[in-house]
């Protein structure tokens, strides 16, 4: 295996994408002595949020733990101005990081990947671009994120749209002015939940065309006091060991300490109250038995609606935006500012395309079955491919020849979420059977970038080539993953973690339930054992 010799021809690693995942890739494999080159088709760093730029944009975990832990100094030194930081931020802090350490000259931006192949004489992936090169590496590593496919629905009609189309998951770098103007949006998932009050703060009137309510806590944003960025700071090595040995989902939270069913319905109602103004996911802790027991699910999904209805002042809309098919927590919580207080506004109509589909777009807007709606602007707020729908996109082909796609037909297979069996030193990061968006997601980045590139290092000490895991191995996990999350609630919900959001794709639930803390000590633990469940040539 070469060192640090190798050129963008003939690389030790090869890393496709260049967010969170790529860059500490980027910084860990370089101080290995390994020569890496990373490859994404945006015009600059960044993943999902150099895509997702559409108004209110904002992660919904809490900014002091949504970054790196991997350098004290780094830590330290960077300032997040809210609790929930927006796009923009989250964007300067990896161009912080990308130039504190150098990485951006091994990054080939504006290339995509089309292809990877494995010729095992050679031992060598080799990645197509969309422009026709070839580049060789012993390792490929997938950083495509689990939220980075943005699809739009196939709606008849969608070409002859005569204004103009935005999706969150594209949306457009230069500034766009929705002023005064008609827009309707498809959709009420996170990202729609996020960018529907600013949208309607500009447009003349605004049409929310939902098929499926989604439950969302206010986040009760604000601005960073010096005193808890110091609480943070003064003790961040602690708090970080912490997330990421002793929680389920790599954040801290309030964690709850007794049943939604032991406690009285005056108890409950003055904890989900108390949670409700604090704001944020850390509503979801309040009970240990809300995603495992339906009548504990229910006094919290009803607690909402109670709020949704104490909002919104329209009873029909009221109704219309409180989900009551799936339990609470079994799709992802979203976290908004002004959702609901929003369809109050005089410019603002929902409309219920479950009773009254889409029947096609048309150049002036869309048209239901009983109702044609004219706008000038059209925006999708449809969500992902999730956790797949990247992967699915390049042609990937093991050394038989058989295609990534066909294995994972009936939906993902791969050990530990990092590798699928027969596609030899391919790693993927955050993958299906991982906690990965169950969790933070950059302290599941960290665990997965340290565990793959320890292993190329292990190998390298050991003169050893090639690693795959082995098929048994592999049906083991897949198996385990599937057992846990059937002990909850979280497959009775159509969600993405299901991929129900597109159509044809196989119902599995995908990332692994089990927390974060469970996952890192089975890792440990396999590495301990001389990386069980892998076979090394």
């Amino acid at each position: 295996m070469p060192g640090s010799s190798g050129t963008e021809d003939r690389l030790d690693v090869a890393v496709v994408g260049a967010g969170f995942s790529g860059l500490y890739l980027i910084h860990r494999l370089r101080k290995l002595g390994f020569s890496v080159r990373a490859f994404d088709s945006a015009g600059d760093i960044g993943g999902t949020w150099y895509w997702n730029r559409y108004p209110g944009a904002r992660c919904d975990v809490e900014s002091m733990q949504y970054s790196y832990s991997f350098d004290e100094d780094l830590q330290r030194d960077w300032n997040w101005s809210e609790r929930f930081a927006t796009q923009p931020e989250i964007l300067a802090y990896a161009q912080h990081v990308a130039e504190r350490f150098d990485l951006k000259r091994d990054i080939r931006f504006n290339t995509t990947i089309a292809a990877a192949h494995y010729d095992e004489a050679a031992q060598l992936w080799t990645l197509m671009t969309d422009k026709g090169e070839a580049i060789e590496a012993r390792f490929c590593v997938m950083a495509t994120g689990c939220l980075s496919a943005a699809r739009d629905p196939e709606i008849k009609g969608a070409a002859r749209f005569a204004g103009a189309v935005y999706r969150t998951g594209n949306w457009p770098h230069e500034p766009v002015d929705l002023s005064g103007k008609r827009v309707g949006v498809i959709g009420t998932g996170s990202s729609a939940i996020q960018a529907i009050p600013e949208i309607a703060r500009q447009a003349g009137h605004l049409f929310v065309f939902q098929r499926t309510p989604n439950f969302s806590v206010p986040a009760k944003n604000a601005p960073l006091t010096p005193d808890y960025v110091a609480s943070w700071k003064d003790d961040y090595p602690a708090l970080r060991k912490r997330a990421r040995e002793e929680t389920r989902s790599g954040t801290i939270y309030e964690f709850a300490v007794k049943s939604a069913l032991e406690a009285t319905p005056e108890e409950r109602e003055a904890e989900y109250q108390r949670r409700w103004d604090k704001g944020g996911a850390n509503f979801m802790h309040a009970y240990t038995d809300l995603v495992v027991d339906e009548r504990a699910s229910e006094t919290a999904a009803e607690f909402v609606r109670r709020k949704i209805r104490a909002v919104v002042k329209d009873a029909r809309t009221a109704e219309l935006l409180s989900p009551k098919d799936y339990p609470i927590f079994t799709k992802r919580i979203c976290v908004d500012t002004d959702y609901y207080a929003t369809f109050n506004c005089a410019n603002v109509t929902l409309v219920d395309i479950r009773r009254d589909p889409i029947q096609e777009i048309t150049p002036t807007g869309l048209r239901t079955g009983a109702q044609d709606f004219d706008f000038d602007v059209l925006v999708y707020a449809t969500g992902f491919d999730a956790m797949t729908g990247a992967l699915d996109r390049i042609d990937i082909r093991g050394p038989d020849g058989r295609d990534l796609r066909s294995k994972w037909a009936h939906g993902p297979r791969a050990y530990l979420g990092l590798m699928s069996a027969g596609f030899p030193n391919l790693f993927i990061v955050t993958g299906p059977g991982s906690p990965s968006v169950l969790s933070n997601v950059i302290t599941s980045i960290e665990q997965h970038v340290e565990f793959i590139t320890d292993c190329i290092d292990h190998m390298r000490a050991k003169g050893l080539a090639r690693i795959d895991p082995a098929q048994e191995a592999e049906d083991r996990w897949v198996a385990h993953v599937g057992e846990v999350a059937g002990g909850t609630l979280l497959p009775k919900a159509a969600s993405w973690y299901m991929g129900a959001n597109i159509p044809g794709k196989p119902r599995v639930f995908m990332p692994y339930v089990g927390g974060v803390d469970r996952y890192r000590r089975a890792c440990n633990d396999i590495v301990a054992k001389g990386y069980e469940g892998f076979t090394f040539a």
